[in-house]
């Protein structure tokens, strides 16, 4: 199959070419299984709440493994498990995008599309794998003089409908001649086939080492936790080289395995390789997750050394180990079920029927609420005993359902009055009893209500939209209560069917004819109850309407059994759990990971010390996962360890999954990218026209640590060059009281797209840390727990959880505390994620958070001890995707200082800095901070910043002058000189030159005089920039002895300013015409001034000889 696409230059994706796509898809419109919503087209990405603006996300529908990421001249290529015509996950096919910086990312066309036959009937869909650049064209698909093709192995997941290979999982090829843009499947596909149905996830790359040059697969037989290792010449023909596993966590299907080189600590004599094996469930936080493996490969055989062996029974003394029967324990299985379901009579010896492997227990016996599948329920509970060692250690395994505070196990309805429980009799309608129904509803209105449909409904009828029409749940239309008066405090109901965030489908309250009250289904079958508190409404008029204008997966809503009173409703719990229960209240709680691997939990009991006890086992749930196991119960001084925290996990949060490598990337450590989501709440996470992230890219390098090389990663370099440091914000040295309670306002603190850095110093005692994606009533809760050593990501009041029930979680990890006493953090949030990096980037915790909207407050917190926040620094990052056209160019604003002199000179040392403003990705050239501190007649200091729509130039010119002039006076009254009468020498001749601005004009000279008394003679000289020089000379002239005729004044130079000829000779003298005239003008006055002088001298001797 060869699809030729055209690539697009821009970010944003019209719909023109996402209906070429997928029309070129060869009819995969056609088998649509879940629709996107209405209108999608028209939503602008960038205005959603959760969407993402550093993060990738397909503009529209389903996108969970990241595939074939490889670096090509320049650009960074992702693939991508993709449905392209659902928000769940189906039809599927690879998408593709691509970047040049990790971070803004281009959607392309799609790139490999599910296969359909001549009839439009899906028979291959496109699992993950990877791609290489097949340099010396090995495969022979390039073509001479062209291009390295590049090379897809992928998994080919035939469906049952293929002809040749129904139900069966085998690898394949597809190339590409143009860099990515089209690709032609390989006609005798698959090229490895093992005749399984959960063979998948090749990962390829190029061997050479002392074994030779080949290609190297490694793929997963999942549900046998094994890799499977294989070698190729080219890539065509493929042959069995070793497994690997099963090791370390086997808890849940092995998926994306992948298998690189790393030098420890950068050296690059001193090399490790690291064997990644993603699993699901199973992960250390619960559900999806990745571990890895450090060891060394040969080319044939890769070869752990962090595989962990051994299982220490923790110390204490056994309570109940369930060898021999149950003992004293009560069992209360469903009565009436053929099997004794859940528990059964007798402890089980592992599996049951229908049952996948179970393993981590001890001994032969144990709990297991398997009997007869998940559908029954009941209870177990243990004698009573009294509390004394500190903890309860027990191995739990099974469903993850935790119990919740204020549930029932039963479905009784609140007390109060039925307004609708929908029992009509045979052949009544809706309709008939007064409610109005339209659309799809009201053409066959004998549908509604539904006598089919959901679970956990009362009575035999209910509506369901699914039922209530020929569409299933395209069906649209609305269904609406005939009116009744409120005159209790709450109205509860049941609910179930699909979730929607956009109105389209929910249960409406309406009073006096306005919408006052909704709620939504839970995605899911069982309806539970939900319920409205009404007092403020109290006597007036209202109505129900069910609002069905959803299409697609769970485009429904099941709705029974309305009553008014004025109780709330207890919701139905659909737990699978172990509680510690004391004095009638449980206070610890376990369950398990939606695993049949059973793993330690531990309570810390010590303050119930002294106190009576037992211990219930609840199997409540009848669906997916819905059992519990059981084992070992201990009472110990210790906590146990879980095993799977002694295993290397590459996150330590609930939401990076599918991590594999780039291939080609020019870096000399290993760039990283995960699904940001987890399997089990993926398709039910609260965004709209699109579902999941990708993590953000990280570089991972080895480093040593005291249990061997292990790996240590940080955000890609690139994630820095986005970050605002012009609108940083620090705070520091906040003190955090415990016992006062609440939180600490950090000033106006807010952020929702920002790296978030942490330095904490927590108390002895207690949890400490501080809250982002805060409000009034909601926030993440981020920090350091003192008597658990453990780093901690709390979601559990994040803002939107109840779409499903295993969301709401505390994620942490264990780290020790700096010598100083400090934890340090640095967080990377984005609208709707959280990625934690601690410990050097050994421990990370990413998170998925679904904020309230507007929910941007940072506060700082202690709770049951003191800690210090020492600083917590805020920097914005700047959004690289679904970023608004840029449509002016950036702002430069020089900022220059100085002492500032005359004609734009400066007369000291000259600092000047730039502040750039503006959209876009800005980049600048020039702009640094800079002192000038050398005279200069101009200094250009260049300033240029750069973004989409243009380039602004904000270069100075800095003229600086701080030297002032070179003055020197020639003859003239000496310093400090005596004259008699008449002896006063003439009016100096003054030279004057400046080496930078110039001369503002001739010397000035000052205070010249020929009577008696003391004078001082000034000159003076100024430059351009404004600098003076001055030079003085003190001198006397004595007064003349008393002679006729004789009079000083008649020949002296009172106060006389005279303005001398500067020096010539010196080029830098040079003047004006007009004052070339002045200092001919002055020099004239004093040759007349002197001759004035002694031609009166000369006629009073001649008057005196006479």
């Amino acid at each position: 199959m060869h699809l030729t696409h055209g690539r697009s230059a821009r970010p944003r994706h019209t719909r023109l070419r996402r209906l070429l796509s997928i029309a070129a898809a060869i009819g995969l419109a056609a088998a649509v299984q879940v629709a996107s919503p209405a209108h999608s087209d028209e939503i602008d990405p960038a205005q959603q709440q959760y969407r993402p603006l550093i993060h990738f996300t397909p503009e529209t529908n389903w996108m969970n493994d990241p595939n074939g990421m490889v670096y090509v001249d320049g650009t960074y290529h992702l693939f991508f498990q993709h449905n392209p015509s659902g928000t769940r996950w189906g039809n599927m096919s690879w998408g593709h995008a691509t970047s040049t910086d990790l971070l803004t990312w281009t959607e392309q066309p799609l790139a490999i599309p599910q296969t359909f036959d001549d009839s439009g009937q899906a028979i291959e869909d496109i699992f993950s794998g990877s791609i290489v650049v097949d340099e010396n064209n090995t495969s022979g698909f390039g073509t001479p003089g062209g291009p390295a093709p590049l090379v897809a192995v992928y998994t080919s997941a035939y469906t049952p409908q293929h002809p040749q290979y129904p139900g069966i999982q085998a690898q394949s090829l597809a190339y590409s001649l143009d860099e990515g843009e089209t690709w032609t499947k390989y006609a005798h596909n698959p090229v490895l086939n093992r005749n399984s149905q959960n063979f998948r996830d090749p990962k390829v790359f190029r061997y050479d080492g002392p074994s030779g040059s080949y290609w190297v697969m490694v793929a997963v037989e999942a549900t046998e936790h094994r890799v499977v290792l294989s070698r190729s010449d080219d890539l065509r023909t493929w042959t069995h080289l070793s497994d690997f596993g099963p090791a370390n966590s086997v808890a849940g299907i092995w998926e994306c395995p992948d298998l690189f080189s790393l030098p420890v600590d950068g050296d690059p004599a001193h090399r490790k390789w690291v064997m990644v094996v993603n699993l699901n469930p199973g992960g250390v936080a619960g559900g999806s997750a990745g571990q890895y493996f450090v060891g060394d490969f040969d080319g044939t055989t890769f070869t752990s050394e962090s595989t962990v062996t051994g299982d220490a029974l923790p110390t204490g003394h056994v309570f109940a180990d369930f060898e021999h029967g149950y003992g004293d324990w009560t069992v209360n299985n469903e009565p009436g079920n053929g099997k004794n379901g859940p528990f059964g009579t007798d402890p089980a010896h592992g599996a049951l029927d229908g049952q996948s492997p179970v393993s981590g227990f001890i001994g032969s016996g144990l709990v297991n609420g398997f009997n007869d599948g998940d559908w029954p329920v009941g209870t177990m509970s243990s004698p009573t005993f009294t509390i004394d060692d500190d903890f309860v250690n027990l191995l739990v395994g099974g469903g993850n359902h935790p119990h919740v505070t204020g549930t029932q196990l039963s479905n009784d309805p609140p007390a109060g009055r039925t307004l609708f429980d929908f029992e009509l009799p045979d052949g009544e309608t809706l309709a008939d009893s007064g409610w109005t129904v339209t659309g799809d509803f009201a053409t066959e209105p004998w549908r509604n209500p539904s006598t089919s449909g959901g679970d956990y409904y009362l009575g035999a009828k209910r509506i369901n939209t699914w039922e209530g029409g020929q569409h299933g749940d395209d069906n649209q239309g609305e269904l609406t209560s005939p009116a009744f008066t409120i005159d209790g405090r709450n109205i509860s109901f049941l609910i179930g069917g699909g979730a929607r965030t956009d109105g389209t489908l929910e249960a409406q309250l309406l009073v006096d004819g306005e919408v006052v009250r909704t709620q939504t289904g839970p995605q899911s079958g069982q309806l539970n109850w939900r319920g409205w508190n009404v007092a403020e409404f109290a006597g007036r008029s209202a109505q129900i309407r069910i609002v069905d204008h959803a299409t697609g997966g769970w485009g429904h809503l099941t709705f029974d059994h309305v009553v008014m009173g004025d109780a709330p409703a207890v919701p139905r719990s659909s737990e699978t759990s172990v509680n510690l229960v004391v004095d009638g209240e449980v206070v610890r709680s376990a369950t398990g990971a939606d695993s049949e691997t059973l793993d330690w939990t531990s309570w810390n009991v010590r303050e119930f010390r002294g106190r009576q006890a037992h211990i219930e086992v609840i199997d409540n749930n009848r669906f997916g996962w819905g059992h519990i196991l059981l084992d070992q119960v201990m009472f110990s001084p210790e906590a146990a360890g879980t095993r799977l925290e002694g295993y290397d996990w590459l996150d330590w949060g609930r939401d990076y999954y599918a991590g594999v490598s780039y291939s080609g990337a020019p870096t000399s450590g290993r760039i990283m990218q995960a699904w940001m989501n987890n399997w089990n709440y993926a398709e039910d996470i609260p965004t709209s026209t699109w579902r999941s992230s990708m993590a953000l890219p990280r570089e991972v390098t080895l480093v040593t640590t005291p249990r061997g090389p292990r790996l240590a990663q940080k955000p890609v370099a690139q994630v820095q060059d986005q970050l605002d440091t012009s609108r940083a914000q620090t705070r520091s040295g906040i003190v955090l009281d415990g016992a006062q309670g609440g939180s600490v306002d950090l000033g106006d603190l807010r952020a929702t797209t920002a790296r978030v850095d942490v330095v904490l110093t927590p108390g002895a005692t207690g949890r400490s840390g501080i809250t982002v994606f805060g409000d009034d009533t909601s926030g993440t809760h981020i920090g350091y727990d003192s008597d658990t050593g453990r780093v901690f990501v709390d979601r559990r009041t994040s803002g939107v959880t109840d779409f499903n029930g295993s969301f709401a979680s505390i994620e942490d990890a264990p780290v020790a505390l700096a010598p100083d006493g400090t934890v340090t953090f640095e967080l990377y949030l984005d609208r709707a994620s959280v990625e934690l990096f601690t410990d050097g980037g050994r421990m990370t915790i990413t998170d998925q958070v679904f904020p309230h909207e507007g929910a941007d407050r940072i506060t700082a917190w202690a709770d049951g001890g003191s800690a210090t926040l020492s600083r917590i620094t805020v920097t914005p990052l700047r959004a690289t995707m679904w970023k608004p056209p840029v449509t002016a160019a950036p702002v430069v604003t020089p900022h220059v200082s100085g002492t500032a002199g005359a004609n734009g000179w400066y007369t000291s040392d000259v600092a000047a800095q730039w502040s750039v403003t503006g959209d876009g990705t800005l980049t600048t050239e020039g702009c640094q901070e800079t002192t000038v501190t050398a005279d200069t007649t101009g200094t250009t200091l260049p300033c240029r910043a750069t973004n989409e729509a243009g380039t602004t130039t904000g270069d100075v010119v800095v003229m600086r002058d701080a030297t002032p002039p070179v003055l020197a006076l020639t003859g003239g009254p000496a310093d400090g000189a005596a004259y008699g009468p008449g002896e006063v020498p003439a009016i100096p001749a003054c030279v004057a030159s400046d080496a930078t601005s110039g001369l503002a004009g001739a010397c000035e000279i000052s205070g010249y005089e020929t009577k008696a008394g003391s004078h001082v003679l000034t000159a003076r000289a100024a430059d351009a920039a404004g600098n003076t020089t001055t030079v003085s000379r003190a001198y006397t002239v004595t007064a003349a002895s008393p002679e006729p005729g004789s009079g000083s004044a008649s020949g002296s130079t009172t106060g006389s300013t005279a303005q001398v000829a500067a020096d010539r000779s010196d080029p830098n003298l040079a003047t004006t015409g007009g004052e070339d005239v002045v200092v001919r003008a002055a020099a004239l006055l004093g040759l007349l001034a002197l001759l004035a002088g002694s031609t009166m001298t000369l006629l009073r001797r001649r008057r005196r000889d006479a």
